[in-house]
């Protein structure tokens, strides 16, 4: 892969000084969906799959991109002392993000880079590509720029590109398990403190499958800010009765007791599966350190249904998946993971019926929706390095 990369490298930005190469993980969810700008848990893991680079620094203040996933693209150009979004960038607004947030939290780059990327985590699919893409460009200009600044800060400072210079308000917990990822490990983390710790995964003869629905959704045009909206209407409503700072602070019996306060259908049932989703995190994290693989796998089904009735963010192709997959034998769990509306779905699947599960539920997938789903039997990874 690196020579491959410092090759095309050479082919698209000429000879001069050797690039260097460099790696950051996409990530999967394992169980606690939503939960991550609502106070919550989360259980995501960093893949082997991921983001590749090869970037060298320039003496000006030009930023020069290539994806070798968007080829047809070209080189995208930007001045780095004078960085803003703009639609026909593209992709290229990502990178352009991580110069602008880094500056903005006090580390100014001087120089410019020229930096061309390769993928290997499905695109629009919910692994995380755009929080991949935002670590990997800030972990470089780190290294290159020799700022110091933990991984922690730097999943902070991607979050905070996300959210301010792309437009997509999301949680911390995909910059956050990019950055931090540990081989063979998925971290459960609080979002309400940032506090976590490393639970190993030990599936016992099972593997991870992710099935890629291949539908398309944009995270920033996709209902995920409205929802994100309906928990922050729910919350003020419970909040002027009870004293809590996010809906991660409260049991399902508290939420039930207090829930009518809330006053509105729609708005109780997405506070609902906040709630519920988190106390589902907490006891999967128990169960698999208990060695129970099997109610971890139960938790997983119970957090697709509560994300199909409601949060209502599955759709006809996430759910046939997993609906799919429940069907099967040696299927120990399965849910949506991500933002949903599209993207993938997490199976855990015992090894000797792997190929019986991708070759039945793509057979069914294909057959209702139309068009194929893609499968990837995954391996947890490290967070972002330098190859």
């Amino acid at each position: 892969m690196k020579e491959k990369l410092l090759q095309e490298f050479a082919k698209i930005f000429g000879e001069g000084k050797e690039a260097q190469v460099f790696f950051a993980p996409g990530r999967v969810n394992l169980i606690g969906e939503h939960t991550d700008y609502n106070g919550g848990h989360v259980f995501p893991c960093a893949l082997t799959i991921g983001t590749y680079a090869a970037a060298r620094k320039r003496d000006d203040k030009t930023l020069r991109v290539y994806s070798m996933n968007f080829e047809h693209l070209g080189v995208i150009n930007a001045n780095i002392t004078n960085l803003e979004y703009k639609k026909e960038d593209d992709w290229a607004n990502y990178p352009k993000s991580m110069y602008w947030a880094l500056k903005e939290k006090g580390y100014t780059a001087e120089q410019g880079m020229d930096i061309l990327y390769f993928g290997n985590i499905p695109n629009a699919s919910g692994l995380s590509s755009s929080a991949s893409l935002e670590v990997l460009t800030g972990y470089i200009i780190k290294e290159f720029m020799g700022f110091d600044i933990s991984l922690i800060d730097l999943a902070l400072v991607s979050q905070f590109a996300e959210n301010n210079f792309i437009g997509v308000n999301c949680g911390i917990m995909d910059q956050f398990s990019v950055a931090m990822g540990k081989k063979e490990h998925a971290i459960f983390l609080d979002t309400s403190n940032l506090s976590y710790e490393y639970a190993p995964i030990k599936l016992q003869s099972a593997k991870i499958i992710i099935a890629c629905s291949n539908k398309k959704r944009g995270l920033g045009d996709s209902k995920y800010n409205e929802r994100r909206k309906e928990c922050e209407d729910a919350l003020e409503a419970l909040q002027s009765i009870l004293k809590i700072q996010s809906l991660g602070d409260l049991s399902e019996a508290e939420f039930e007791k207090h829930k009518d306060i809330i006053g509105d259908k729609i708005r109780i049932k997405r506070a609902k599966h906040a709630v519920y989703e988190n106390q589902r995190t907490i006891k999967a994290v128990a169960a698999l350190k208990a060695k129970d693989v099997t109610a971890f796998g139960q938790l997983m089904n119970a957090s697709h249904v509560s994300l199909r009735d409601d949060y209502e963010v599955t759709g006809i192709e996430l759910d046939t998946l997993v609906e799919t997959a429940w069907g099967l034998d040696g299927v120990l769990g399965s849910r949506m993971t991500g933002a949903g509306f599209g993207g993938c779905t997490v199976s855990i699947v015992m090894d000797d019926k792997v190929d019986d599960f991708i070759e039945k539920v793509g057979k069914t997938y294909e057959d209702k929706i139309g068009y194929k789903a893609d499968f990837y039997v995954v391996d947890i990874g490290d967070g972002p390095k330098k190859l």
